[in-house]
């Protein structure tokens, strides 16, 4: 009888699995290395005009430089870039945090962006390898600072490195703090050394200075890198955009979508205006176009191109403006972003300067209002951090098209030397009085909290939901006098709308005008959150009456004296080493003193009025 045998299917043992995996993860790993380490092939060029538009989110492009850098892409932060978008460097890492925290004198090497690796095997002196770029010192940022030889610090610097072929970084140019000047400046550095023409060449630049938060900033634009160049070789055909979009909206950078559409046409601004930048040393011609779409629905609001031809001079900027149309038919919708946009059109890619690289790429800028469930001045970036001191205040003034109620508030709150994480501040809702901060509406005390990435925002949730109607004002109040403890807010410096920021010192709000003492330019990145139900009704919480300062005047005085508090209970004055001269107990109404039968020098008056006891210097000359 024969024996049939059942053929069987092999079952692959757990560890032949495991193995066939571990040996296919490594194929692929060994794959995907070699292609990154193939070196790139001239000319190299890098003007981060092709970032996604997220300053703080936007990384410098995988497919030219190292991942892990801490750089800054942004179109804000400089001064006359060379065209739209730069690389800021300063004290904080991709992340938006200090390198070190809780050491605010502390230096060391900062930000770094490297290259990969570019194939120069083969060159030499002889082909004319030169590197240029453009280079700028503060701009909107924090100035990096010369050396101190008496305490011995170490200036701040940019530097430009080498990889050689030994795998040692050189330095090959420098440049220190201290610069008061705020133009970009370009840089040939020529490749003469036959130790970098390798497969492996390599360039970093690299900045030195505080560690501890956004300070000594430089910009960075335009590198380029290629063979067969000279110092001569300044002039690029390249007609660029190059500043940040003016706002779409009127009033705001961005508004409640249900604000919005009470008068598109009144919110909607009446011009947006940029510029372009000819790099060229020739003229050029220059159309565009002018779109709007709004990114949630997809639907393009507006398309206007511009039929006439306009001439660009030789290493000019020129102007552009386009007018917004309002827009309208949103229906059910509850948000909407709206993306403008111009789109340059120019002979660029003609006869390119730069063999291989489409120039055109710059020709794009654009940028987005918001029409969400908040209202913003700033416009998403903030160049610098502003803190008051403990008795004064800060409010921003809104204007509503129909009541609404506020939820709470989105605020950018930024890393500086100490990490506050945790420490109380408060914020403040005021009615409107006589378009000033009025009577105290709400009020809440919150901890500290940083953003996750730079530019971010935190949403700081009210306990009730707050009614408000016409006019308001949002603001905060610092509550440690500590100076390490100083909350520093985002402060776009960009902004238009500075004048509705109100500021009071002690007593009175002042608004933010030229002729104010406050007299800064630009809009804090503080964003009321709008939209909310009204469960509860939020009365205006009692303002007390207005105190008057306790203080004597005039000052130096011949030796009558008077005051303006006048529910003052008692006055002493006292000689300058602090022995008793006069007691006095006002009368009712008596507001004024004679002390004229003292000696002219120096005294100290102390007053009480209520639960107040205020110490004051008096000079009497007769």
């Amino acid at each position: 009888m024969g024996i049939t045998l059942h053929k069987q299917p092999y079952i692959v043992p757990f560890a032949e699995r495991l193995l066939r995996g571990f040996l296919l993860v490594c194929c692929i790993l060994l794959a995907s290395t070699a292609i990154a380490q193939t070196p790139l092939s001239l000319p190299f060029f890098e003007d981060f005009s092709t970032a996604s538009g997220q300053p703080g989110l936007d990384r410098p492009e995988a497919v030219r430089w190292q991942p892990g850098s801490g750089v800054y892409i942004n179109n804000t932060m400089a001064i006359n870039q060379p065209t739209v978008n730069v690389a800021s460097f300063d004290g904080l890492m991709a992340n938006g945090l200090p390198y070190v925290q809780n050491n605010p004198l502390a230096q060391g090497y900062t930000d770094t962006l490297t290259s990969l690796p570019i194939n120069m095997a083969g060159l030499s002196a002889r082909d004319s390898v030169y590197i240029s770029f453009y280079w700028q010192a503060k701009g909107l940022g924090e100035a990096p600072d010369p050396g101190d030889s008496l305490s011995r610090q170490a200036a701040d610097s940019l530097t430009l490195q080498f990889l050689d072929q030994t795998g040692v970084w050189k330095t090959v140019w420098a440049k220190d703090g201290g610069i008061v000047n705020n133009n970009f400046f370009q840089v040939f550095v020529p490749i003469r050394d036959a130790a970098y023409f390798h497969a492996g060449f390599a360039f970093r630049f690299r900045t030195f200075g505080k560690v501890s938060g956004p300070f000594d900033t430089w910009n960075l634009d335009y590198i380029y890198l290629n063979k067969g160049r000279s110092v001569n070789d300044r002039f690029v055909k390249d007609v660029a955009m190059r500043q940040a979009l003016t706002p779409f909206l009127k009033r705001y950078t961005a508004m409640p979508l249900s604000q919005y559409v009470m008068n598109p046409a009144a919110e909607t601004a009446d011009s947006v205006n940029t510029d372009s930048n000819n790099l060229f040393n020739n003229f050029n011609f220059t159309t565009f176009h002018f779109t709007v779409r709004d990114e949630v629905s997809g639907r393009v609001v507006q398309n206007d191109p511009q039929t006439s031809s306009l001439l660009i001079p030789s290493l000019s900027s020129q102007g552009k403006s386009a007018k917004p149309a309002p827009v309208t038919g949103f229906g059910s919708a509850t948000k909407a972003m709206l993306r403008y946009k111009f789109d340059l059109l120019t002979t660029d890619d003609q006869n390119p300067s730069i063999p291989g690289i489409n120039l055109r790429r710059n020709d794009t800028i654009s940028a987005v209002a918001a029409l969400a469930d908040y209202y913003a001045y700033d416009d998403g970036t903030w160049e610098y951090a502003q803190q008051i001191r403990q008795q004064e205040q800060i409010a921003v003034r809104f204007i509503l098209n129909k009541p609404d109620a506020m939820s709470g508030v989105r605020a950018c709150i930024i890393p500086f030397t100490t990490n506050q994480t945790g420490q109380s501040f408060v914020i403040n809702v005021y009615s409107n009085r006589a378009g000033k901060p009025g009577a105290v509406l709400y009020r809440q005390s919150f901890t500290i909290k940083y953003p996750a990435y730079r530019n971010g925002f935190v949403e700081f949730p009210f306990t009730k939901n707050v009614s408000v109607r016409d006019t308001f004002f949002v603001g905060y109040q610092q509550v440690s006098s500590s100076d390490t403890t100083y909350l520093r807010l985002g402060f776009d410096k960009n902004s238009r709308f500075g004048a509705q920021i109100f500021y009071n010192g002690g007593t009175n709000w002042e608004q933010n005008l030229a002729s104010s003492s406050l007299n800064v330019q630009g809009a804090f990145l503080l964003r009321p959150v709008m939209g909310a139900k009204v469960d509860s009704i939020v009365t205006a919480i009692p303002e007390p009456t207005p105190l008057a300062p306790l203080q004597a005047y005039p000052n130096p005085t011949s030796g009558l004296i008077r005051w303006d508090e006048s529910r003052l209970t008692r006055l002493e004055v006292m000689n300058s080493s602090g022995r008793m001269l006069l007691s006095l107990e006002p009368a009712r109404g008596q507001q004024t003193a004679d002390l004229s039968y003292l000696p002219d020098g120096f005294y100290l008056l102390r007053f009480w009025a209520d639960q107040r006891t205020v110490v004051q210097k008096l000079i009497i000359q007769h």
